[in-house]
């Protein structure tokens, strides 16, 4: 068999999902009022994401034998409450694009950006609510912690950009948070809604954790190595901002002497020229850091794989295997 051959079942499989959960998005808030809120949520759910998330709830829950449509609330609800996530990230970011399309903030107001990040907070919760009330307990015991973890990563990823020097592991533990902490529930929820039992849901929330810093770390290595057309942004622009990434950290612990003064300035200007984005790029390959990043994606996505040992045997855990090696591979 081909290798195309073996990828394709596991792609249209995810394919199928992803055109599922993009189906059911906009049917959450259409005809609703007042259209000048949510015609912002309907604006932020129609725009083209990957759907990572929720996908990977269904795909667990899949694995242990569990309807795409009996976890698909809880599915859409971890995609709500991403795209929340975004909406305000992006007003605190001042970022006027998302997936090619103007942030809720620039398109409406600064004003409808926090009432639409807020009013998806709370559709997610309902969402929630919608899947089997045997299970809404365990559901709920996943959701809260969440949700106070992932901003208390948001919080110190803001913090880090007023301290002068971050270490690898603080920056580690952010992603844990604010990356880490939703990718865990997503697959925590998936289990809890399979009958995954304690010790199993333990250990799907410690790969979600895992593929968060993969995921991170090769969004952070995208920034400086992806094609514009394909990264959908400037190539380079977290060297810029003076943004705080595994690279940018790692590059300031690595480089000596003149080499340091010279990245120094990401610290000491806020960000380097864009036209100096080039040579960065090749004084960081120097340096290693690049193969650094790569060795971490890989080295967090194997752990990923390890933690999943215990899901049963089926066609959608075959899928979930293939998608994280997919996410480790992708280009934008």
């Amino acid at each position: 068999m081909t290798p195309s051959a073996k990828r394709a079942p596991h792609a249209d499989r995810v394919a199928a999902l992803q055109s599922r959960i993009d189906e059911a998005l906009p049917s959450l808030v259409e005809g609703r009022t007042p259209a000048a809120l949510y015609d912002a949520v309907e604006h932020v759910l129609r725009t083209d994401g990957k759907r990572i998330r929720p996908i990977l709830l269904l795909l667990v829950a899949e694995s242990y034998g569990t309807s795409v449509e009996r976890a698909l609330p809880a599915a859409l609800a971890v995609e709500v409450f991403h795209n929340f996530t975004l909406v305000h990230d992006d007003l605190m970011d001042e970022d006027e694009e998302r997936r090619g399309a103007p942030t809720v903030h620039v398109k409406w107001n600064p004003g409808t950006a926090v009432l639409t990040g807020d009013l998806m907070m709370g559709l997610s919760y309902d969402l929630l609510g919608q899947v089997d009330e045997a299970d809404a307990e365990a559901l709920y015991s996943v959701y809260h912690p969440m949700v106070e973890h992932l901003c208390a990563g948001q919080a110190l990823d803001a913090s880090f950009e007023d301290e002068d020097r971050v270490s690898v592991d603080a920056y580690l533990d952010m992603i844990d948070r604010k990356t880490g902490a939703l990718l865990s529930a997503a697959f925590e929820l998936g289990g809890v809604i399979g009958g995954a039992s304690a010790a199993e849901q333990d250990r799907l929330s410690q790969a979600g954790r895992l593929v968060g810093r993969a995921f991170q770390i090769q969004d952070d290595l995208l920034d400086l190595v992806a094609e514009d057309e394909a990264w959908g942004r400037s190539v380079g622009g977290d060297l810029v901002a003076g943004k705080k990434t595994f690279l940018t950290l790692r590059v300031l612990e690595r480089a000596e002497g003149v080499e340091y003064d010279w990245f120094a300035r990401l610290v000491t200007d806020g960000g380097l020229p864009p036209d100096d984005v080039a040579e960065a790029r090749d004084r960081m390959a120097a340096l290693g850091v690049f193969d650094e990043a790569r060795d971490a994606v890989r080295s967090y996505t194997e752990q990923a794989h390890d933690h999943l040992d215990d899901l049963p045997e089926a066609a959608a855990t075959e899928t979930l295997h293939w998608l994280l090696n997919r996410m480790k591979a992708r280009d934008y």
